[in-house]
């Protein structure tokens, strides 16, 4: 069976995941798109073959029956309306993160699809993909670390656009380690707080950066993040889980080790897409089979609800100065989880 997807959004990302669910990935073809900007929706649909259909509305592109299953890569804002059309059309989706701009539209994706009575929401947080965390996270559920008790972490690029300003670093950025996090340490949040360290000279007046972010989890493990947007050196992702009987530290992405000019040294990656590029193509490729399957295995609606929430929190720390206690109701048995495996 070949799965007939239909693309919400047609901009960088959109592109990227139309080429893999078309070209690359096993089991899937692209016959619709739609974009708020049409020639450049035509454009990519002539790319194909066959072409895919141009539709002028998203929720036509939804309702047509030729459609399978949604793939919603979209501006941010429209993103809950698309999934909540395809929840009404009893269609599979995967959304790009976020699953919406606020924790409210979140909750009425959850709400909607628990009314459905299927699971159908699929959340794009690719890192739960990526070979390394899935090793770390193999040591964690596999004992060797012993309990967690604390996990140090750092999230660092070396710049970002002038679009990108306020508390974004939370809202954009942390997203993703608020969502890897809980499933490294199958554990919730239950409190944030954000220190603000002295302003780095390389960021820009209505930029914050860095930030230093601290969750505490039900279990207790105490969690620090360092968000530092914009660090010349590179794109840099970190993380260290100290454990009671061992201490487990994220792979460094492979490099060549180069003996020049006096100096040993590894080459650091400059660009978010050359690190994570395979997990989009793990990430989607489950995605498809998990959907012919009729489950959804990855990130659901209701993480995609509590990164929102998260999130939330950590904005109101920040301008608060105070620990923001982060309440969130009991996990519905709608949403219980299904084990995703490690990598081999």
């Amino acid at each position: 069976m070949t799965l007939k997807i239909g693309v919400i959004g047609t901009g960088a990302i959109g592109q990227e995941h139309i080429q893999r669910l078309h070209h690359k990935l096993v089991g899937s073809t692209v016959v619709a798109v739609n974009d708020i900007n049409k020639a450049q929706a035509e454009e990519v649909a002539k790319r194909l073959t066959p072409a895919a259909k141009v539709f002028e509305n998203g929720h036509d592109l939804v309702a047509d029956p030729n459609v399978d299953a949604i793939v919603v890569t979209s501006w941010g804002p429209t993103h809950e309306e698309f999934v909540l059309s395809s929840i009404a059309a009893g269609k599979p989706v995967f959304c790009e993160k976020p699953l919406a701009t606020t924790a409210e539209a979140c909750l009425n994706i959850v709400n909607a699809e628990i009314a459905s009575g299927r699971q159908l929401v699929q959340v794009g947080f690719m890192r739960r993909y990526d070979k390394s965390y899935r090793l770390l996270k193999e040591q964690i559920t596999n004992g060797n670390l012993g309990e967690p008790l604390m996990v140090h972490c750092a999230h660092r690029n070396p710049s970002v656009p002038e679009v990108y300003a306020g508390d974004m670093a939370i809202t954009d950025s942390f997203p993703h380690e608020i969502d890897v996090l809980r499933w490294l340490l199958d554990d919730d949040y239950v409190s944030a707080q954000v220190i603000m360290p002295r302003k780095t000279k390389h960021t820009r007046k209505d930029l914050d950066d860095p930030h230093m972010i601290l969750l505490e989890t039900k279990k207790g493990v105490r969690i620090d993040v360092e968000v530092f947007v914009n660090c010349p050196y590179g794109y840099d992702i970190q993380c260290q889980v100290v454990g009671e009987d061992g201490i487990g530290y994220l792979p460094e992405p492979m490099s060549v080790l180069l003996r020049k000019d006096a100096k040993l040294s590894h080459e650091i990656l400059q660009d978010w897409k050359l690190r994570f590029i395979d997990s989009y193509d793990v990430e989607l490729q489950e995605w498809i089979e998990s959907v012919k399957a009729g489950v959804v295995r990855g990130p659901t609606a209701w993480d995609g609800y509590f990164a929102s929430v998260t999130a939330d929190a950590c904005v109101e720390a920040k301008h608060s100065g105070k620990i923001v206690p982060i309440r969130i109701g009991e996990r519905p048995s709608f949403y219980a989880p299904t084990a995703l495996k490690p990598a081999a």
